[in-house]
């Protein structure tokens, strides 16, 4: 049940802090870099993609973090988890797609790890003071 109760956590804050990014943050770097390709969000992608991110996050990072009662542990793991896992899907359309601007790929690599790193530490932070 505490698996439950960490990946509730950890997803509001993923959705919280990726809200925050988007909305404020990338929505006019995503607009003028990418604005070529950019059509209607599909919602089912953003949403499968959040609960997928937050499993992984949770089962590689932030569970061993608790297990080892340190944030620290969750901090790193985090942000290797975000630069990997972003780093996929940018390093492949730099690859792949014609005109891929490199300040995007860095930039989304920057958030990647920062957001994985922030979500899980504040998770594992969250859950040991709640005894989950």
């Amino acid at each position: 049940m505490a698996y439950v109760r960490v990946y509730f956590i950890s997803l509001v804050i993923f959705i919280f802090c990726d809200f925050i990014w988007l909305r404020f943050i990338a929505k006019s770097m995503y607009s003028n870099y990418l604005g070529y390709l950019m059509g209607d969000v599909v919602w089912w992608a953003v949403i499968v993609f959040y609960l997928l991110f937050i499993v992984g996050l949770e089962y590689f990072c932030i569970m061993p973090a608790i297990t080892a009662g340190s944030v620290v542990q969750a901090l790193f793991s985090g942000a290797l988890f975000g630069l990997v896992t972003y780093a996929t899907y940018d390093l492949t359309n730099q690859a792949t797609i014609k005109g891929w601007p490199m300040i995007v790929t860095f930039i989304d690599l920057l958030w990647g790890s920062f957001l994985g790193a922030t979500v899980s530490a504040v998770s594992t932070k969250t859950a040991l003071l709640l005894k989950l």
